[in-house]
């Protein structure tokens, strides 16, 4: 797995339904201007652009252990102070924001429990903090037909299944075992038109996270029956996904 990869290709990959989901996380956590605001595993910036667009640049930190994306960030979005650090160790005195986000992040940390633990340690009384994870384990993410390609002529290979906070409630599970109080426990629906097969297939092989860095070790042949597999499962384009993320938010 590797997320050392452009932030062109992850806003590829991943971006097309990451930035449609930052409004609904916002809107989850109750993000309103005059706020103190912190993005923990921020990326390239998807949700911490919904951020400066809320409360603004000088409200906004973020946190990436990726030192190319905290390079994206810092030449994006200049205003906002982003440092390079995981979200079992943030750089923050306690009670410095009203709110910490994880986007798509909580799934792939080293420990996730600590991770969140921080994540309250940092929030104010009161405050709130809030994360959202793909349904991984279900039909229901965006890797989802990517996955079921892969397992029908590799049936031995790892999936994100099993990453923590994957199936319903177990974000929920860790932000309890983390010390949170469950405030909402649901989900959160983001629909991306796709005008071609290929506009949805090729950012598959930029490398990004589990499922590039899986198609990255085949061979020439092996990718182009997974990619025929793939789109033997979608309709013909342009189609539309609908996915699905699992979502909290809770109270320190």
């Amino acid at each position: 797995m590797s997320f050392d990869v452009a932030a062109d290709s992850y806003d590829r990959f991943m971006g097309r339904y990451s930035a449609p989901l930052a409004p609904k996380l916002a809107d989850l956590a109750g993000i309103k201007p005059g706020q103190r605001v912190l993005d923990v595993g921020c990326g390239p910036g998807a949700l911490t652009a919904e951020l400066v667009r809320r409360v603004g640049a000088a409200n906004v930190e973020a946190v990436d252990p990726s030192e190319r994306f905290v390079d994206a960030i810092r030449e994006r979005i200049p205003d906002v102070e982003v440092q390079q650090a995981s979200a079992e160790e943030l750089p923050f005195r306690a009670e410095s924001f009203d709110v910490a986000l994880a986007q798509l992040v909580v799934h792939f940390m080293s420990d996730p429990v600590a991770g969140l633990r921080e994540m309250r340690r940092v929030t104010r009384t009161g405050g709130v903090v809030a994360a959202c994870v793909w349904d991984l384990s279900g039909s229901r993410s965006p890797l989802s037909v990517y996955w079921q390609a892969v397992h029908s002529l590799h049936p031995e290979a790892q999936d994100e299944s099993s990453l923590p906070g994957s199936r319903e409630g177990q974000l929920a599970e860790l932000f309890e075992a983390a010390g949170l109080s469950v405030v909402e426990d649901t989900d959160l629906s983001v629909s991306v038109e796709h005008p071609s097969f290929e506009e949805w297939w090729e950012p598959y092989t930029f490398g990004v996270g589990p499922a590039g860095s899986f198609i990255r070790k085949l061979d020439d042949a092996q990718r182009a029956e997974i990619r025929e597999a793939c789109r033997a499962l979608l309709p013909p384009a342009p189609f539309t996904l609908t996915v699905i993320a699992w979502a909290v938010s809770a109270k320190p």
